[in-house]
């Protein structure tokens, strides 16, 4: 019994510590994944706790089921606009970037530390691919917010990317154990089949999922255990069926987070929970395997490798598997450097220590190094980086609260209390009104007022309305004064997307525009530049007038915030 307690209170101590330290990091910009993971090395056999754990098998099996728990969580907040803004190039760096940096990485390998060429390929095979839980959880800890268009990609890409990285390690350990074994149609065929299965088992697996879930009336807590195990079943089934599981289990959560409505705020919120514990269980884990005074020898030539990994491999793939879409170099290079290693990595150096390949002892200490230079480095400059690039873009006031339908689409009941000053107080309710919104009712001083009668809106009003996503940005102006970085970033007007350009040209008294331009709208002008992939953030100049994008509704603009010329 005592030892049982004893158990108890170094593995909750540890926990404890770990989410206490990473709740505090997060707000100097460490992420909290380092944290944990530093725990896990303190209270390991090198650190002050002296715990000895080197149970490979028991990581791999944890580390599977967190990452698998990560990823459902992940795809239950990912919208499918954002697919349509961001499918083809996170695919392509899912595929093609994942392929380009581990065939650099492992020509680099190769060559510095001498190893057999297949050895130095597995290197960068394990490495080569972006993890989805330092994305989702640096991205979302950083305190900025990016445009759509990165924070799309990222997400996605780091979502997609795990097929390739496990087909190219699995693919390299089997040469490695059978070196007759030639890499023909059969590996291709296992690509097909991590891929195809990942795909076909993840989406109906998912929408079976769903439909359960949204037959059973349950709490959120007991909702979000259901779509747990659900998940945890269709990445089991996914891995038996010889598909990827991973990729399987995200899908799934973007279909159940997607269907009629979606998930809840209160189900996310319990997920968030599960989530965390995930992570920080997994990385505390993974630092107890760390041995640091093994890591000696081998230290600088992991150094370089990730220095090569960041600062070569990772951008130029970025580069080229970026050519044909319209990111702007400032894109570019944020996602390069936003290329964040973390579990996955360690995870896959653990499959040929499995198997009994040789000298892979050596490739695992070099990816704890590349995990925790990326994490030390690319995770605390996040904030940094995003707004020296100017890929980030000011936080709206958000709604105190925001319900979705189930049964209406895309519409949402949102309520807004009414700042002093804002734009709708002093207005009659009428004329602040749209056919995309509907005010359903406003609480005054605890009392329910009578819409019938087109009350004037006044501050500390609670308005809430029926509305589409998309008309969250305008009625969060309306309501909310404007903060100094909303008004430094889009100006203090703002006008709607199908005001014409010969009107909005006239209105300021600026010259003429190109009479090419003659009769479009802004929306159209913006759609020109962009095409039906714009997103808030993205700005074009106009006689002198500076147009940036404000709310951004599947491709399309529908608000623009206007800065005159100094």
């Amino acid at each position: 019994m005592d030892s049982l307690n004893l158990f108890l209170l170094v593995g909750t101590g540890l926990m404890f510590t770990g989410l206490l330290l990473g709740s505090i990091s997060s707000r100097v910009g460490v992420p909290s994944l380092l944290v944990f993971l530093l725990v896990g090395m303190i209270a390991g056999e090198d650190g002050l706790g002296g715990i000895r754990f080197d149970d490979f098998s028991l990581a791999y099996v944890v580390s599977n089921i967190a990452l698998a728990v990560i990823l459902l969580d992940g795809g239950l907040r990912t919208r499918l606009s954002t697919f349509r803004l961001a499918l083809r190039p996170a695919l392509t760096l899912a595929t093609l970037g994942v392929a380009l940096s581990a065939s650099l990485v492992g020509a680099f390998a190769t060559f510095l530390i001498g190893v057999d060429w297949r050895l130095g390929l597995l290197l960068g095979g394990i490495i080569g691919s972006t993890d989805a839980a330092a994305v989702f959880n640096v991205v979302k800890g950083a305190g900025v917010t990016l445009n759509e268009r990165v924070a799309s990609t990222l997400e996605i890409e780091s979502g997609l990317n795990d097929p390739m990285a496990i087909f190219i390690t699995l693919m390299l350990v089997e040469v490695l154990i059978n070196p007759e074994m030639g890499l023909g149609l059969n590996m291709l065929i296992t690509l097909v089949q991590q891929f195809g299965l990942g795909v076909l088992m993840g989406l109906s697996l998912g929408a079976l999922l769903s439909e359960i879930l949204l037959r059973v009336r349950s709490n959120e807590g007991l909702h979000a255990l259901l779509l747990c195990s659900g998940g945890a079943m269709v990445f089991a089934l996914t891995n038996l069926a010889g598909g990827s599981g991973f990729l399987a289990i995200y899908l799934a959560g973007l279909v159940a987070g997607n269907r009629r409505g979606g998930t809840g705020d209160n189900v996310l919120r319990s997920m968030d929970s599960m989530a965390w514990l995930a992570q920080s269980g997994m990385f505390l884990m993974l630092g107890l395997l760390v041995t640091p005074s093994e890591m000696g020898s081998s230290l600088v030539d992991a150094l370089m490798v990730a220095a090569f990994l960041m600062l070569v491999a990772r951008p130029l793939s970025v580069w080229v598997s970026l050519l044909p879409f319209r990111f702007s170099w400032r894109e570019e290079l944020f996602i390069a450097w936003t290329g964040l290693r973390g579990a996955v990595p360690i995870v896959l150096a653990v499959f040929p220590l499995l198997a009994g390949v040789g000298q892979t002892r050596l490739l695992f200490d070099i990816t704890l190094v590349v995990v925790l230079i990326s994490l030390l480095t690319q995770g605390t400059s996040l904030r940094y980086v995003a707004r020296w690039l100017k890929v980030s873009v000011p936080a709206t006031t958000p709604p105190r609260q925001m319900v979705p339908l189930a049964a209406s689409g895309d519409r949402y009941l949102m309520q807004f209390e009414v700042d002093a000053g804002a734009k709708a107080e002093g207005q009659h309710l009428g004329a602040i009104t749209s056919p995309r919104i509907t005010p359903l009712l406003i609480i005054r001083n605890q009392q329910f007022r009578n819409l019938a009668e087109d009350p004037v809106i006044e501050a500390g009003d609670l308005v809430t309305w029926l509305a589409p996503v998309a008309e969250k940005d305008y009625l969060s102006d309306l309501c909310h004064r404007l903060s100094k970085d909303e008004k430094r970033y889009y100006g203090e007007f703002f006008l709607r997307g199908s005001v014409p350009v010969d009107q909005l040209v006239a209105v300021y008294g600026m010259e003429k525009p190109d009479p090419a331009l003659e009769g479009l709208t802004v929306e159209a002008l913006f759609e020109r530049q962009f095409g039906h992939l714009a997103v808030v953030g993205d700005t074009l100049r106009l006689s002198g007038l500076k147009l940036r994008a404000r709310t951004v509704e599947q491709g399309r603009v529908v608000l623009v915030g206007i800065k005159l010329p100094k």
